[in-house]
């Protein structure tokens, strides 16, 4: 009788060798978190209540200047603004790029995706052109007669949001095209048979099935805005500081380590709440219950 070949990955293990536990494989990933995540986040909060003196007087301090609040009330602005104009804009984008015909669609993708790789600072120098008193915006404005004189669109928020939201657009867009695309169009179809006009296809049907992607592009686009700091800075100046400024200012300018890092681990507290929200009322185990 002739010898049958046993599969090397069926073969028992050799008596005395143990199989690597599922944890095993976790273990890599586990100290690359804590090497570069979870001991930085550390001595930022260690050095926050340390320096220059033990105790919370850098928080007091944070929390307690009307200068400091004002650029947190910046910051959240901004934000807040670049996110709702960046989700208003961009579902209309990503619903056409998810009906639109697949050549036509790469097409548009490719150049979102271009946008994308396209150096920031040389995005920002390119609004700051467009923005600025003598610029395309202002002299095409003014030839239509639509202003008198020339609007100011840099230095200031109004700059900071126009070129904050050109630059996040694309993370709202992405991940809303491939929620829509994933939803069957014979949903909507059953929604005109039963009566329902366009208007109310796209309420009651279209938008509830969205709302996990539209969630979760907004996510990211506010926590990106909150720690922006190239455009911020470039459009933005001194006077319209937003908090990733602040804490560069802190750090570099003043060299003051304890309230740069206050401010800071303030920042990532709120990130962390914000997605620790998300997951409690919208997370995958609630995405069927919209």
């Amino acid at each position: 009788m002739p010898a049958v070949a046993v599969p090397v990955s069926s073969r028992p293990a050799p008596l005395g060798a143990a199989e690597p536990s599922g944890f095993a494989y976790v273990v890599p990933a586990l100290l690359l978190v804590i090497v570069f995540f979870v001991f930085p986040v550390a001595a930022l909060l260690l050095r926050s209540v340390t320096e220059p003196a033990p105790g919370l007087g850098n928080y007091a301090e944070l929390f307690g200047s009307t200068t400091y609040l004002r650029i947190f009330l910046n910051t959240f602005l901004v934000s807040g603004l670049v996110t709702l104009i960046s989700v208003t804009a961009g579902f209309p984008v990503a619903w056409m790029l998810a009906i639109m015909p697949r050549r036509l669609g790469r097409i548009v993708f490719a150049i979102l995706i271009l946008s994308m790789w396209t150096n920031l600072l040389a995005r920002t120098y390119a609004w700051m052109v467009l923005l600025q008193r003598t610029g395309v915006i202002n002299k095409t404005l003014m030839a239509m007669g639509v202003i008198d004189k020339p609007l100011e669109l840099v230095n200031n928020l109004t700059g900071v949001t126009i070129g904050m939201t050109y630059i996040m657009l694309p993370f709202v867009i992405l991940p809303l095209t491939g929620v829509i695309r994933a939803i069957d169009p014979a949903i909507l179809q059953a929604a005109a048979l039963c009566g329902a006009t366009r208007a109310q296809a796209l309420r009651r049907v279209l938008l509830p099935l969205a709302l996990p992607g539209i969630l979760s592009g907004a996510l990211m686009v506010f926590v990106m805005s909150l720690g922006y700091f190239v455009t911020p800075a470039l459009l933005g100046g001194t006077a319209n500081m937003m908090l990733a400024e602040l804490i560069a200012q802190f750090v570099q300018s003043l060299v003051n380590w304890g309230m740069g890092a206050a401010a800071a681990f303030a920042l990532l507290v709120v990130t962390l709440g914000l997605y620790a929200l998300q997951l409690r009322f919208f997370g995958p185990g609630r995405a069927g219950g919209l």
